[in-house]
């Protein structure tokens, strides 16, 4: 199956298939106050079969959730990628950091390099559906270009939908720009990432 799963690289970050290996860490933090805005937290069973559904998405549907890793040692991060589980309206752009992992920019820096890579394989377009008080997520939703669409069906009520620009308004744009900047801020240890940790 990872054979047909992309290995996106970025300046510090490598995206690839969820590994059995990987298990642990989504425990954790799907066991945590950390993902109470995603369902959480989970007992083992729930987290368990969430996980088996992270892999099982890639067949599936084609795409999915990669998970982040450092480039420097390996370690996993958090998970950035594509999430159209039944009931979904529309294709959602998600992700999540493991909380020892958070405040360094790896979700604008995985979230990014995700997009570009599926509007790339033929994505016109993506949400994200987002609870109304997790106000990290809608700061990057924010910084990745997206909106509030309030016209958008939700997943159940409860949550809010984030429209994200086209591929056409990203190409050579301030937006792309101000995106890359902001990841290069985080990335160099001599610069001061500006504005708000969003993930």
């Amino acid at each position: 199956m990872n054979a047909a799963i992309p290995v996106l690289t970025t300046r510090r970050l490598e995206l690839r298939a969820p590994e059995p290996q990987d298990y642990p860490d989504f425990k954790a933090t799907f066991s945590s106050y950390r993902s109470r805005f995603m369902g959480g937290p989970l007992n083992p069973y729930e987290a368990w079969m969430l996980y088996a559904a992270e892999i099982g998405h890639w067949q599936i549907r084609g795409f999915g959730m990669w998970m982040i890793h450092a480039r420097d040692d390996d370690r996993t991060l958090g998970m950035a990628g594509g999430w159209q589980p039944a009931g979904w309206p529309e294709r959602e752009l998600a992700w999540i950091i493991w909380p020892q992992a958070s405040g360094n920019g790896f979700a604008l820096e995985a979230t990014d390099a995700v997009r570009r890579h599926l509007y790339g394989a033929g994505w016109t377009g993506a949400v994200s559906y987002v609870d109304p008080k997790n106000l990290d997520s809608i700061r990057l939703c924010e910084r990745l270009g997206a909106w509030r669409d309030d016209d958008a069906t939700t997943i159940d009520g409860n949550d809010v939908v984030y429209r994200h620009p086209a591929s056409a308004a990203l190409a050579d744009t301030r937006l792309s720009w101000a995106i890359a900047r902001e990841i290069e801020h985080y990335a160099d240890p001599r610069l001061t990432p500006e504005g708000m940790p969003v993930d």
